[in-house]
């Protein structure tokens, strides 16, 4: 469970993300994280993270090593995470991701144990022409969603706030064959703004486990 400080891995963007956060029945959830909750007041949430991945590249090896991962390099991405604690580190724990890339899906499991499947994926997150959609299709099912976008700014979260401790978060436990490990990663802040969003299809969640049957939006 341990890792190295360091310099960076791997560099990437993760671009124009869209959160819907849920709270959920603890007791469901329990059963499927084999990580303690990190509970709010109380309660538990599981989030969708809806984003597309730009440019991920190796720290160094400059162009060239760019080039050998330009085939996994960008491409949309759904999470669907939920909160943990871990030895006093808080972090995020992932119930399933689908990507649109059939060859990330193929090494994300064999590298760090993640949860990955394969799914077609459209997000239309572009906040300038007012209203923003996605949807992803996969075996699993469907999901869908849009919000109108107001003209507004896009500020840190609140320091102590609900939004804060929902989308900070640096730190990714897996597992991987019944071994658990982690990954850190860095970014700024969040600069953020909150919406009104509609999930119009939530079927593909329902795959991800009985959470779901509780599962009310909150955010």
């Amino acid at each position: 469970m341990l890792t190295n400080a360091g310099e960076p891995l791997f560099l990437a963007a993760w671009d124009r993300a869209v959160f819907i956060h849920y709270e959920a029945d603890p007791r469901l959830l329990q059963r499927q994280v084999p990580f303690e909750l990190d509970l709010r007041d109380g309660h538990t949430f599981v989030s969708i993270v809806a984003f597309t991945l730009l440019r991920m590249r190796p720290r160094i090896g400059g162009r060239f090593a760019e080039w050998i991962f330009r085939p996994i390099a960008s491409h949309e991405f759904l999470n669907v995470r939920t909160y943990v604690r871990h030895d006093g580190e808080s972090g995020i724990f992932f119930l399933a991701e689908w990507l649109s890339n059939p060859l990330s899906v193929r090494l994300g499991p064999l590298t760090f144990g993640l949860p990955y499947r394969f799914g077609h994926l459209r997000y239309a997150h572009a906040q300038d022409d007012g209203e923003i959609f996605g949807t992803v299709t996969a075996n699993e099912g469907q999901l869908g969603y849009r919000a109108a976008i107001p003209v507004t700014s896009f500020d840190p979260s609140e320091t102590g706030s609900q939004t804060e401790f929902l989308v900070e978060r640096y730190t990714a436990f897996t597992c991987q064959r019944r071994r658990r490990c982690l990954f850190r990663v860095w970014h700024e802040p969040w600069h953020q703004t909150p919406i009104e969003i509609e999930v119009t299809a939530g079927d593909l969640l329902a795959s991800t486990g009985p959470w779901w049957r509780s599962a009310e939006c909150v955010g």
